[in-house]
């Protein structure tokens, strides 16, 4: 039987609350999408379907490169963190496997695996850090990993991937994400050939090491750290790289690792369409990469990417891409920054499954701009909260997600119990 970390008599009194509320508001919403020749119910099935991965990493308190602010109840270790993990799970029905960062959550791999299991959760890919060095090992990735130009150092980084491989056998994954900070700060500071070939030598190591089941997804990211040039800077090197590797290499496309009004959803379809996309890391972002809670600066440009996921879901039924969020809360209480973000993301793809595609089709046809926009800003404009709330209470989710969540005071039982941490210098978790 699945462990809940939050009585489930407590959520079973806040829905009560809300039930009869709902209801009305599913129905009403069920009969203005009737007119439209749309099935709420539907929606509904394929809204209950649609899962995402939460970052171990995430349900820690982030950092900026001044300074970090822990909360209360931090996580002390991967299984505390699983445990945070689990919450959000319960709550939201949205989020049925965790993505764990090595060395951050090396552990006993038996261990996760049944610490897992307790909340019926699952593992997503796995994820290398070749970007900052870990107690104890013999080389410094100052200058570089996959890609340096120290023999020594790249075959650091190739074993410490294959170790995550190994890992998540184990524990059940079937991927790994491989990103990496390699570049340089200035001009003439290496050669970007060579760099590029030392890159793709030490990434064909690594994929000739993985099981006939699982995928590789590389992600390519504009700058920082390096500053003057980054080894996997966007899309098109990225694309390089996966018809590099082969068949179960693909791109992961992180929302906030492109330049200020990059269009990514162009990046999405082109991806697909050479049969290359295989994830996304959803967040949202300003300035940057700035890891801010997904749909919370620019939610239209989440409904455009979902816009295009659902047509490309449309023409290739076996399409499934990976989806996680990627995130760093620094001054929200994590649980609460994820829940809500897995429910935007769900409500993008709610919005997107709404497009009158027969309609946008004869407008994109007839080059009429402004029906063809029309078509997309109905969907967007579209409340679909009561079919997202509607899909969580039917599965033993939460109908309001943050008060339901407070309503628990999880934040401050846990806080009892696990060590106030010191606030510290720059650098997420």
């Amino acid at each position: 039987m699945t462990e809940h970390m939050i009585d489930a008599s407590i959520v079973e009194a806040e829905n009560s609350k809300r039930e009869a509320d709902l209801r009305a508001d599913y129905n009403s919403l069920g009969e203005r999408l009737d007119r439209r020749g749309i099935s709420i119910d539907a929606i509904k099935a394929k809204v209950a379907d649609f899962s995402v991965a939460v970052p171990s990493w995430g349900v820690g308190t982030g950092g900026t490169r001044f300074a970090k602010f822990p909360g209360a109840g931090e996580p002390r270790d991967i299984f505390d963190k699983i445990e945070d993990c689990a919450v959000i799970a319960q709550l939201t029905q949205a989020t049925k496997t965790v993505s764990l960062h090595i060395p951050w959550d090396k552990a006993d791999p038996n261990r996760l695996k049944q610490a897992a299991s307790r909340f019926n959760l699952g593992f997503d890919a796995m994820n290398s850090n070749t970007f900052s060095d870990a107690k104890g090992q013999l080389q410094s990735y100052k200058f570089g990993s996959l890609s340096a130009y120290d023999k020594a150092t790249r075959q650091q980084a190739i074993e410490h991937n294959l170790e995550c491989i190994e890992i998540g056998k184990t524990i059940g994954s079937k991927a790994l994400t491989i990103w990496i900070g390699d570049g340089s700060n200035f001009p003439g500071q290496v050669n970007f050939a060579t760099q590029f070939e030392h890159y793709l030598d030490s990434a064909k190591e690594v994929y000739a090491a993985l099981p006939d089941d699982w995928r590789v997804y590389t992600e390519h990211k504009m700058y920082e750290p390096a500053f003057y040039s980054t080894v996997v800077q966007d899309w098109g090197t990225n694309y390089i790289i996966a018809k590099e590797l082969g068949e179960k290499a693909f791109c992961l496309v992180d929302l906030g690792h492109h330049a200020p009004n990059v269009n990514i959803e162009m990046i999405v379809s082109r991806l697909a369409q050479c049969g290359k996309l295989g994830g996304f890391h959803f967040n949202d972002s300003k300035y940057g990469d700035d890891d801010l809670d997904a749909g919370s600066i620019d939610p239209y440009r989440l409904f455009l990417v979902f816009n295009e996921l659902v047509d490309i879901e449309n023409r290739q039924p076996d399409f499934h891409p990976a989806h996680m969020l990627d995130q760093s809360h620094n001054v929200t209480d994590p649980i609460e920054s994820l829940m809500l973000s897995a429910s935007d993301v769900q409500r993008s793809y709610a919005q997107a499954l709404l497009v009158d595609r027969a309609g946008l089709k004869s407008a994109q046809e007839a080059n009429d701009a402004l029906a063809a926009t029309q078509a997309l800003r109905q969907a967007y404009r579209t409340d679909v909260e009561p079919i997202l709330a509607m899909s969580r209470f039917e599965r033993g989710g939460a109908i309001d997600l943050l008060g339901t969540y407070r309503a628990a005071g999880y934040r401050q039982k846990v806080a009892e119990v696990r060590p106030a941490v010191e606030g510290g210098s720059g650098g997420i978790i």
